[in-house]
């Protein structure tokens, strides 16, 4: 097989009319061609840095199906998100699945499972596990290194999945939002290479400074392209690009080629933005994917030009596998595996009530206004959260309950123990917008429980007891409706075909949005807060969790 076109060559910062010869799936020549002019560009295929297939609610294969049609030919697919679940077998089935299909996933070896031990997972990787996973030639680096402090503190069992992969030669990818001074020197002075967490311009270069690659991530909720960007300038040879987490709809508008064009819009040098999303992924890494040299695989796309970056062709390992916006991948049949104990829930096991003994018995009404209430407050685009103190008087119900203050925002926020049969968590949550009815997801950062939000008690009932039921899932619910996109794959993913899933995805976000929602994308923006790892306030199943001081806290506060 041969290919023409003016040939990108990144690493060399060229451009020159060739003919590409094709053998078995490897570039064994590539030719200059004298006096030829084509009106379109082979160059290497994107790569997204750092991502987690799970979050597209896709298995690898159908993921792959859709990334292909925007040029995206490899991925650093980290897959915490079902070892939480399952374990090494959910590890095991990511890889089974993502070997039937033409395109170079790039698996690692989840370094936190669980993330903490203050919230409930459906496994446990030890430092024996992830031993075994990193020996694996399937395996090419370390998963993010969430327990920064156990980095920090220099624990033995996160000492010694460092130590596994430094020994063996893997990359250590890091997650630590924020970290900067002494303490970020200690966690990067461990071998951690690179940070996706970064989300101001200042941590970043510090982090650059001290030797550390920053991945600029925009996903479908957290968005930190534009505070990032600038330093691609500066520093061509310490950046990538990644999603991190995409949900199918966004998916199938776009993936790696946006944030390429997003960079092109502003002046950034082409050279520099190629540089990110082909040669420093593929290099840092060590990615199997080729980079159009000869003995390369042969992965690499057309494109109309070099502003527009309208991919007309993909090919993955000699494969022509997507054209003009079509991909050429056949859906493959996925096996569901799964994990989902629990029972139905009553609306009463979510009623927070007040504890009276905090009162005197002769001024009840008065005292009420000593305390304050914790509320988590979500940010739309980020993964952060603050911390919102509320009068007690504003959430106090005349049954002696705590109620929302819709008015105000103020919404009940559950986690409920998808893994056995426990009380749910209970808190407060601010910024979601939802003014009647209930969300509900089995998509949950990191854990995976139930995470839940709505109106009232019952509503929110409805909603987690509509994923017990399908053992997985997303949901929306009124008093009159119940709207469910089952997620049957560890209820994180669905084995239905991934244009399907993106259409279903879309319709049950336009009904979230429908009870008063505001936020890009609910349902993501829901799923991280049970992130424990990312500050400030969180909620794990087994309650309210304060990022920065790493420790359960109280929901009333004593003014």
């Amino acid at each position: 097989m041969k290919i023409s076109g003016n040939i990108v060559n990144v690493a060399m910062r060229q451009i020159f009319p060739g003919e590409i010869t094709i053998e078995n799936g490897q570039i064994v020549k590539i030719r200059q061609l004298d006096e030829c002019q084509f009106d379109h560009f082979i160059m290497p295929g994107f790569v997204d840095a750092h991502v987690h297939i799970e979050s597209s609610m896709l298995v690898p294969s159908e993921f792959a199906r859709i990334a292909v049609i925007h040029g995206t030919v490899a991925t650093v697919s980290d897959p915490h998100e079902i070892a939480n679940v399952l374990g090494i077998e959910g590890v095991e089935y990511m890889i089974e699945n993502a070997l039937q299909v033409p395109f170079h996933f790039h698996f690692g070896a989840p370094s936190c499972v669980p993330a903490t031990s203050f919230e409930t997972s459906g496994a446990t990787l030890d430092e024996r596990a992830v031993e075994q996973l990193l020996q694996r030639k399937e395996i090419g680096y370390l998963s993010e290194m969430m327990n920064y402090p156990g980095v920090l503190a220099g624990d033995e069992a996160v000492t010694k999945k460092i130590d596994a992969a430094n020994r063996l030669k893997k990359p250590i990818d890091g997650h630590a939002p924020g970290l900067t001074g002494a303490q970020a020197e200690k966690y990067i002075a461990a071998g951690i290479s690179t940070d996706h967490e970064c989300f101001t311009y200042e941590e970043g270069l510090f982090k650059i400074m001290h030797g550390m690659k920053v991945l600029i991530r925009e996903g479908s909720a957290a968005k930190n392209f534009d505070a990032l960007i600038p330093l691609l300038n500066d520093f061509p040879d310490m950046i990538m690009f990644c999603s991190d987490d995409k949900h199918p709809n966004d998916l199938v508008k776009g993936h790696i080629n946006q944030l390429v064009s997003k960079a092109l819009a502003l002046n950034i040098d082409l050279w520099k933005v190629l540089r990110a999303v082909t040669l420093n992924p593929v290099t840092h890494y060590n990615l199997s994917c080729g980079l159009l040299n000869e003995g390369d695989s042969a992965d690499f796309i057309v494109v109309n030009n070099l502003t527009q970056f309208k991919v007309l062709q993909t090919y993955i390992k000699g494969h022509k596998v997507a054209e003009e916006g079509k991909s050429l991948m056949h859906p493959i049949t996925s096996p569901i595996v799964n994990q989902f104990n629990c029972k139905e829930k009553i609306p009463a096991d979510f009623q927070i009530r007040f504890d009276h003994n905090l009162l005197s018995a002769e001024k009840d009404d008065l005292n009420l206004n000593r305390f304050s209430v914790r509320v988590i407050e979500a940010s739309d685009g980020q993964l952060i959260t603050g911390t919102t103190m509320v009068p007690l008087t504003g959430l106090y119900g005349n049954d002696g309950c705590m109620v929302p203050d819709i008015k105000n925002d103020i919404l009940k926020l559950t986690v409920v123990n998808r893994y056995t049969d426990a009380m749910p968590a209970r808190a407060f949550i601010k910024n979601m917008g939802i003014k009647r009815g209930a969300i509900a997801s089995s998509v949950a950062h990191d854990c995976h429980n139930i995470l839940a939000t709505g109106v009232s008690d019952e509503l929110i009932c409805k909603a987690v007891n509509a994923l017990i039921r399908t053992k997985g899932g997303l949901a929306v619910v009124t008093e009159s409706e119940e709207l469910v996109l089952p997620l049957p794959v560890a209820g994180i993913m669905t084995n239905v075909d991934a244009f399907t899933t993106a259409t279903a995805y879309e319709e049950i976000d336009a009904s979230a949005k429908a009870l008063g929602s505001k936020l890009t994308a609910p349902f993501m923006t829901l799923s991280f807060m049970a992130l424990l790892v990312i500050p400030q306030l969180k909620l794990s199943d087994k309650g309210l969790f304060d990022g920065t001081q790493f420790a359960f806290v109280n929901l009333l506060v004593l003014s």
